[in-house]
């Protein structure tokens, strides 16, 4: 990019949402010198890509939380979006403030269990004393068990073996596959493969039964896990990697016959919120046919300013086309599987592109700070 955008006063984009979406659009916005707010609850931007290892490696944390207004300045405003008010153009704020837009990107996310994820109004140094807190509990945990086997699931076992090879741990999944349905069978036999190699015991096709009564990310003795196949499993502490789900908390009342079954909002081929031609949706929210990524959230953004620059240039709009899956799980810090573009990758490159440092080092350079040691 480079070059600067001349515009007049009534430009003025709002993001709702400081995940790697939210964060890539205000990058480029900043360096198109469109005037920009960009929302979020927090204080700081969470690369929860690297949430797990920040659960079981004492120090990570602090490189997974990176301040908003450092990179983006008066450009940042931390508050909840309670509501959206098309017909005024306005983002209602928590604080009873209301902030005009000229266009609006909703990149809103999802929500899902900690310590996947930590959607919370919170502020950076409380947020990562939440993550050194749970390593704690986990280091005096001898017995774990992790209930789920998606992506979020088997990288939280790997990560533990990786880290803590003599802890007994023992995954529960209510499917026969680990990992996600839209990896290739190969994909996700390694999968099992690389936690077995790890002495994961692994529970398939089992569902527990008894969540309400357990404890969750905290040491707590000998607490029994019950499944519906009849089985106790014994556990000093228990971790919840289920499913996430669309936060759409912000949008849902202005647009209501815009969502999609799971919350998220349809959009067309220019990721327009259907019935806007100033309002777009990346990432999560974002009712795409793809898995819902971090590196989709990218693209979109991408995808996102170029059209709101070309709406103000009188230029033709771009349309966004799903690609073919790149998905690559981290097994611990040394061992990884994927695909990309329908073509398994195995442990040498995932270690390498992914596993090492989960991407944390990209992030820093994409909010132009320093990483810290």
């Amino acid at each position: 990019m480079g070059s600067k955008l001349s515009v007049d006063d009534s430009v003025c984009v709002v993001i709702v949402g400081g995940g790697f979406g939210g964060i890539a659009a205000a990058r480029q916005l900043k360096s198109w010198g469109i005037p920009f707010v960009l929302v979020d609850m927090r204080d700081a931007f969470h690369h929860n890509v690297g949430a797990l290892r920040a659960s079981v490696e004492s120090g990570f944390a602090k490189k997974t939380f990176i301040s908003y207004s450092v990179t983006f300045e008066g450009s940042f405003r931390q508050a909840k979006v309670v509501g959206i008010d098309p017909l005024r153009q306005k983002v209602l704020l928590n604080d009873d403030e209301e902030l005009f837009y000229s266009h609006l990107i909703l990149a809103t996310g999802s929500d899902g269990p900690f310590p996947g994820k930590l959607n919370q109004i919170i502020d950076m140094e409380a947020a990562i004393r939440t993550y050194e807190d749970l390593v704690q509990e986990l280091q005096k945990s001898p017995r774990i068990v992790i209930v789920g086997g998606g992506a979020a699931g088997v990288e939280m076992a790997a990560e533990i073996k990786t880290e803590y090879p003599a802890k007994e741990v023992t995954l529960i999944h209510s499917k026969t596959a680990l990992a996600d349905v839209e990896l290739l069978p190969s994909v996700r036999q390694e999968v099992k493969e690389i936690l077995l190699r790890k002495q994961v015991h692994l529970l398939l096709s089992e569902r527990v039964q008894n969540m309400h009564t357990l404890t969750l990310n905290q040491f707590q003795e000998n607490m029994a896990v019950k499944t519906d196949k009849g089985r106790e499993v014994a556990a000093d502490m228990v971790i919840l990697c289920t499913g996430i789900k669309i936060n759409s908390s912000a949008y849902s009342s202005a647009f209501g016959e815009k969502l999609a079954s799971n919350g998220a909002l349809k959009v067309n081929q220019y990721l327009q919120v259907e019935g806007y031609d100033n309002i777009y949706a990346i990432g999560d929210c974002a009712d795409v046919k793809e898995p819902k990524m971090a590196y989709h959230a990218g693209l979109h953004a991408n995808i996102v300013v170029t059209n709101i620059i070309n709406s103000l240039t009188q230029k033709p709009l771009k349309t966004y086309q799903p690609g073919s899956l790149t998905f690559l799980l981290s097994m611990g810090r040394n061992d990884g599987v994927g695909q990309i573009s329908g073509c398994y990758v195995g442990h040498l490159l995932v270690t390498i592109a992914k596993s090492r440092d989960l991407f944390v080092s990209k992030s820093w350079k994409t909010m132009g700070q320093t990483m810290p040691c």
